[in-house]
């Protein structure tokens, strides 16, 4: 008889990367009090691990050494290792993420791997290890040996060195100079942006090569703002060359997290929830100002992927699909010449292969990924046929490749549902149904949305997580941020005012418990949450938007909305208590620059009451252009006891607008027509 193999303390957990781990040989422990009091009360070392489920080199390292059973008996002799969710715990993430920086100098990156004293202090990091030395690396045993000796023979200088780098975390989260900033940083921010800008390709800066989502939010909000027309082209050709690249799925819709290339061929292959939720409406807000039925198609098949692949039946988003499947990168969407050849008839693949560049070399490990290289009109002028006909051609054999690719070994799913990704794609279909009048998108983000309240949303306070039908984990200032921001963009697409009152709820719990009342701004956690070594503040973009950022934006617009004046305060305060930063930096902090030019011009609110058939007749108007700075609320007549000074704007005969930007609202509007003059 075979024994049953003995699992570690991860196999408890709820998080779908943890339990990847939870038959390693490794000890491993979530992050805890149980951990923790074991490496004070054995003086021991801690091991922490930090990384996600569809993270490539994660995978990597945990097969080279965590699933090495000599390996980890080193680890257990030596540390309490401790493995955690990035996703999960953001908090420590970013707080260790910054000490590797300030301790080697480097950027981070994930597998994160840290050394600490018991009392939390890293002393040594790094990310990825081989088992065997390469890439200029030490195998991953003999640097276990190492840090072992090190930590034994020179506590001293560690004390010493550990009570630096916790005044320089301090010292990380001080503001500096705080007060009034004029729109400098808006202009400058673009400057430099030129500078970075790959005028071929689009993009900023070289391989490897990001969305950088808030960036090119930042070009068409400041060419709506200015008309400065090389902002716009700065976006509109990084919009379209990520669009025709392989970062973008051309089969089954979505994008990946980003491109090891400069020409946005080759893809990291994971799908993030959160990078999806931000192009939709990044190419919503394109759309809207282009017109381009090229970016409308980017979102139907991107919207039509998170609905198809990444919602639960309960309504709430998944976070992620990991970059593997049968343990190789990228296997499940790559292409062999012989087996599309075998799919498809003579004209489909002369079409296709032409389309895909399926003739040429080979352009990832000896196979093919599918990134446009011909347009259609060339495709038709080559082959002799009109567009329209290849056009039909051309997306007949995607079907046929698409049904192939799905009957393959799909990869693997992280159905772990977070607060702040969900908001983030409530956002964007929200803002993408709108634009494209695709009901469906606008039930996906309304059902999101009931989620979250249902199912997040506890005796008063937010959970950052949830698996099936169940929450945990203390929410973030990112969650609560992300999902006002997300509903705001929900309810212009919809009115719902049980959406309203959750977004109360969670304004009102960021300035309750989230709120630096000394300085102004946010702090990362809640001031109850778990203790840990600092308390950080979410004020530059990385992967997604600052916290602060969109926590002042949102909070603002809400302020206008309901005529409330704590939270314009409070917004207001947080860009303020960055001025220093905006100045110095602009562009390391490009959503707060939106925040910013929203608190130089605040942004118009429309709110229009009547039946929903003239309603819709008015919204149509008031989204015919592309306008960032403005918010429209369609509210029905039946809706009442509506909060703050909604409950002056009332209905009167068919439909009535009402038009206020800042403080001032202007009279009662009953004619579309004057409506469309005002708008001008």
């Amino acid at each position: 008889m075979s024994s049953t193999p003995t699992r570690n303390r991860l196999a408890a957990t709820r998080s779908p990367y943890l339990l990847q781990h939870a038959d390693n040989p490794v000890d491993w422990y979530p992050w805890g009090d149980d951990a923790l009091r074991l490496a004070r009360e054995q003086d021991k070392p801690i091991l922490l691990s930090i990384g996600y489920s569809a993270c490539h080199w994660c995978h990597v390292m945990a097969h080279e050494s965590f699933e090495d059973p000599a390996t980890a008996t080193l680890m257990n002799r030596l540390f309490i290792n401790i493995k955690v969710d990035r996703e999960e715990r953001p908090d420590l993430d970013r707080i260790y993420q910054l000490a590797h920086q300030m301790l080697t100098g480097r950027g981070g990156g994930w597998p994160l791997t840290m050394f600490l004293t018991p009392d939390q202090v890293p002393f040594f990091g790094g990310t990825y290890f081989p088992k065997t030395a390469r890439y200029g690396l030490p195998a991953f045993t003999d640097l276990l040996d190492r840090v072992d000796a090190y930590y034994r023979e020179h506590r001293p200088q560690i004390d010493q060195q550990n009570h630096q780098l916790l005044d320089a975390l301090a010292q990380n989260q001080a503001l500096g100079t705080a007060g009034r900033v004029d729109d400098t940083p808006l202009r400058r921010a673009i400057g430099e942006l030129q500078g970075l800008f790959d005028t071929v390709h689009g993009g900023f800066g070289g391989a490897p090569k990001f969305p950088q989502a808030p960036l090119l939010e930042r070009c068409l909000r400041e060419h709506a703002r200015s008309n400065d027309r090389q902002a716009l082209r700065m976006a509109l050709l990084t919009l379209e060359q990520m669009a025709r690249g392989g970062i973008h799925d051309h089969l089954g819709g979505g994008f990946f997290r980003y491109a090891v290339d400069g020409e946005w061929t080759i893809p990291h292959f994971e799908k993030m929830l959160y990078d999806n939720g931000q192009l939709l409406r990044l190419y919503a807000l394109a759309a809207q100002t282009t017109r381009s039925a090229r970016f409308d198609a980017v979102l139907h098949t991107t919207g039509h992927w998170a609905l198809r692949e990444m919602q639960s039946p309960e309504g709430g988003f998944y976070a992620a699909l990991d970059a593997d499947s049968e343990g190789e990168e990228g296997r499940f969407y790559v292409w062999d010449q012989p087996d599309v050849q075998a799919l498809l008839d003579e004209q489909e693949y002369a079409v296709l292969a032409r389309r895909f560049g399926l003739n040429d070399t080979p352009n990832f490990e000896g196979h093919w990924h599918l990134r446009v290289q011909a347009d259609v009109a060339d495709i038709a002028k080559e082959l002799d046929l009109s567009s329209q006909r290849v056009a039909v051609v051309l997306s007949g054999a995607m079907q046929k490749l698409f049904t192939a690719r799905s009957g393959r070994v799909r990869p693997g799913l992280d159905d772990k549902i977070l607060a702040g990704w969900n908001g983030l794609m409530i956002g964007g279909l929200a803002h993408a149904g709108r634009h494209l009048k695709e009901t469906a998108f606008v039930d996906a983000a309304a059902a999101a949305a009931d989620f979250a309240r249902r199912v997040l949303w506890h005796n008063g306070r937010l959970h950052a997580a949830a698996k099936g039908t169940e929450g945990y984990l203390a929410a973030y200032l990112d969650d609560h941020a992300y999902l006002l921001d997300g509903l705001l963009e929900l309810l212009q697409a919809r009115w719902d005012s049980a959406h309203l009152a959750f977004a109360v709820d969670l304004a009102d719990v960021m300035l309750a418990h989230f709120a630096d009342t000394q300085q102004g701004g946010f702090f990362h956690t809640a001031d109850d949450h778990e203790q840990l070594i600092v308390r950080t503040r979410p004020l530059g973009d990385d992967a997604t938007p600052a916290g602060s950022a969109i926590a002042a934006r949102a909070l603002a617009r809400l302020g206008h909305l309901l005529g409330e004046v704590r939270y314009l305060d409070a917004a207001a305060g947080t860009v303020d208590s960055a001025a220093g930063h905006l100045t110095q930096h602009p562009l390391g902090f490009s959503s707060l620059l939106s925040a910013l030019e929203e608190q130089l011009s605040p942004p118009q609110t429309l709110v229009l009451r009547g039946d929903p058939q003239t309603l819709a007749h008015w919204q149509a108007a008031a989204h015919a252009a592309a306008k960032p700075g403005r918010l429209t609320f369609a509210i029905p007549a039946e809706a009442d006891n509506l909060p703050g000074v909604l409950a002056h704007c009332a209905p009167r005969g068919p439909a009535v607008a009402y038009l206020c930007q800042g403080g001032s609202c202007g009279a009662p509007i009953t004619d579309l027509d004057a409506l469309t003059a005002a708008l001008a």
